[in-house]
């Protein structure tokens, strides 16, 4: 077979061939690779010169990259364009990289030359990163199990196995009850109040199904705005319901004993290596330290929230009491919030939507990465796409090719809900030559129409952004070994530049730049802005809770020693002081939370709320200095371009000049 993804790639960059990448290529390319990558190991543990830095450590850091390329391609289009044949190579492919990673970690002769070098490292003159790299390298063996006997290593290989089917059997369930249910409505009535731009896109998805009328998806931009204008109470619950039903059904498709083996193979895995939990574990290597100091930091933030967003709900029942309800539940939440903003701000979604077309909003975006951090966006077909929907960027600074960036943003049967940035390609200098990223941002936005563009809420405009400031942090980077590169810092960290970067929404000397009517060019008014900007802390208490619960839930999923005999129960349990409204025991959150059973949060869901104090305080710093500060955008340029060099709270130091204050954002939320 000749197989394009073991060769190396002759397009444009390096960058991915798509379109000559047949689907039975990646099982056999993996495993060739794996042999090709065990083989560069091989060559470290088996050089007869004395174990050294280079010999050891950065031989190691250069290793499968190959590798590393290819099942990045396989993995970014199992969730952003799957289909069954994928899935079925995923729990084949999934298993052998993790074996293989576990073969590494778990090698005694090569973390005994690791081992060395860390124990002599005093011999060396390395530099502020290779300090750090050998540092995270020898940890990361250690908490792989490279000190634990020969079973026990065996088995910490066998649960890493066992969890990464499990975690791919989670999200495959909730993408299945996500893709299998759609309503459809032939009378428009059903629909009061819900905004023509909206109906318009219900009879677009029933043309696509052969039907007449409208129907609604559980896809976000299909599922939102009915939770957000339709009049219809019974269709509301009825949808909240199915939605939050997800791989809660008791059927082929549900995630409640998932969610117990999962946990139970984390603990084990965790005991094995010497921590009491696996909250524990993770969190060693966050910068909370420890799940004490994370549930301290929430309880601090609940009890100055929590009267807030009492007070939030209580207006929203008042509203709702007009109306006939006495007892408001979660599902009228959405509605009553949309119309108590659209009295306090006089603005609403639909209004401001015609304002907000996809394209520009990402011009907006690349403007102003040019304004803070020189870069230039220039869209190109000589890039191979995955998908048609799919556009394809160079970045170049000062003429000089910086990255490559996919920009994914409608939603489709193959595609996962929610938005995301990942990579293609990492950043790294070897040899004297800087190989640049391959950045990729998913979303899930509403498609163009027969006759009106992609336009987005203001919610989608800073979830755009959010992506984009991860996007950046890769994009910028300029490190010089691949696994400290961009993204590749504490988790906790992660996320500064991505909210950092949503706080420019709110600034109408930024909005005015680009929020312009697609129709007629005119700019929104400015009283708008000003009440766009006047409405960043609406329902923020209720927000702030929420984001609470979740944390609170994480944290105890991953600390909590006892079984979990009834996950609804447990989720009721450990939520109970930041919910709000009744729990509908029909539903369950926990069974399609992918943040942690299926993505990388496990006990880390806490850090959007700490990396909040981060971006409020860094906000903070270029609103006193001028958004656009040239100087301030410097140091926050050098702080992105470090990835995981050095410890994330001398990066922040550096940049900011002190340590963050939680008093920024409890500002910034509360007043």
């Amino acid at each position: 077979m000749n197989n394009i993804l073991i060769q190396n790639f002759s397009t444009l960059h390096q960058s991915a061939p798509f379109t000559e990448i047949k689907e039975e290529y990646y099982l056999p390319a993996i495993q060739e690779l794996i042999k090709t990558s065990e083989k560069e190991i091989d060559h470290i543990v088996n050089d007869s010169e004395d174990a050294n830095f280079e010999n050891v450590i950065e031989a190691l850091a250069f290793s499968g990259e190959k590798l590393e390329v290819v099942s990045g391609i396989f993995f970014n289009l199992n969730s952003a364009e799957t289909n069954e044949e994928l899935q079925k190579i995923a729990q084949e492919v999934s298993p052998l990289l993790t074996e293989f990673s576990a073969k590494i970690s778990q090698n005694t002769l090569l973390f005994e030359k690791i081992k060395k070098v860390f124990e002599e490292q005093d011999k060396y003159n390395l530099t502020e990163e290779q300090q750090m790299l050998l540092t995270e390298t020898y940890k990361g063996f250690v908490r792989s199990g490279a000190l634990l006997n020969d079973a026990d290593k065996e088995k910490l290989k066998n649960i890493s196995v066992e969890l990464s089917k499990k975690s791919l059997k989670f999200g495959e369930n909730i993408l299945a009850e996500t893709n299998s249910y759609f309503k459809h409505i032939t009378n428009e009535k059903d629909l009061t109040g819900i905004p023509a731009a909206v109906l318009a896109q219900y009879q677009e998805e029933a043309k696509e199904r052969n039907l007449d009328g409208y129907v609604i998806t559980l896809q976000y931009p299909s599922y939102l705005p009915l939770m957000t204008y339709a009049k219809n109470r019974d269709l509301r619950k009825e949808l909240a319901t199915v939605s939050g039903k997800k791989s809660f059904n008791n059927n082929e498709f549900d995630n409640q004993d998932l969610i117990k083996e999962i946990l139970s193979l984390k603990q084990e895995k965790a005991q094995l290596l010497g921590y009491a939990n696996y909250a524990d574990y993770v969190l060693e290597e966050r910068m909370a330290k420890s799940p004490q100091k994370v549930s301290e930091f929430l309880q601090e933030l609940l009890i100055k929230a929590k009267p807030f967003a009492e007070n939030e709900v209580e207006e929203l029942k008042n509203l709702a009491k007009a109306d006939g309800i006495e007892n408001m539940e979660s599902f009228d939440h959405a509605y009553y919030a949309e119309k108590l903003r659209k009295q306090k701000f006089d603005i609403d979604d639909e209004e401001l939507k015609p304002y907000f077309r996809l394209e520009k909003v990402q011009d907006a975006v690349f403007n102003l990465a040019k304004k803070l951090f020189n870069v230039d966006f220039v869209e190109t077909t000589e890039i191979q796409k995955y998908h048609e929907d799919v556009k394809t960027y160079e970045i170049f600074e000062n003429g000089m090719f910086k990255a490559l960036l996919y920009a994914d943003y409608f939603p489709r049967k193959g595609k996962r809900a929610g938005a995301w940035m990942t990579s293609f390609k990492s950043q790294s200098i070897q040899n004297g030559e800087n190989n640049r990223p391959h950045i990729s941002v998913v979303c899930n936005f509403s498609k163009p129409s027969s006759d009106t563009p992609s336009l987005l809420t203001f919610q989608e405009v800073t979830t755009l952004f959010h992506e984009f400031g991860h996007a950046l942090h890769g994009i910028l980077a300029n490190t010089t070994y691949p696994n400290l590169s961009g993204t590749s810092v504490k988790w906790d960290f992660v996320e500064l530049p991505s909210q950092f970067l949503e706080n420019y929404c709110y600034e109408p000397e930024f909005l005015e730049t680009f929020a312009k009517h697609y129709e007629t060019g005119e700019i929104l008014p400015r009283e708008k802005m000003q009440k766009i900007s006047e409405s960043k802390n609406f329902m923020e208490g209720y927000q702030t809770l929420r984001q609470l619960g979740l944390g609170m839930l994480d944290l105890a999923y991953h600390s909590k020693l006892e079984k979990i005999a009834d996950v609804k129960t447990f989720e009721v349990m450990e939520t109970q002081a930041t919910n709000l409204y009744p729990s509908n025991p029909e539903t369950a959150m926990s069974t399609s939370f992918s943040h942690i059973f299926q993505g990388g949060y496990s006990a880390g869901y806490y850090s959007y709320k700490w990396a909040e104090v981060l971006d409020a305080d860094a906000f903070q710093y270029f609103k006193e200095h001028g958004i656009f500060n040239p100087e301030i955008a410097a140091k926050y340029k050098k702080l992105l371009s470090s990835g995981g060099t050095k410890d994330p709270m001398e990066l922040y130091k550096d940049f900011r000049g002190s340590e963050p204050k939680v008093e920024s954002l409890l500002k910034r939320a509360f007043g």
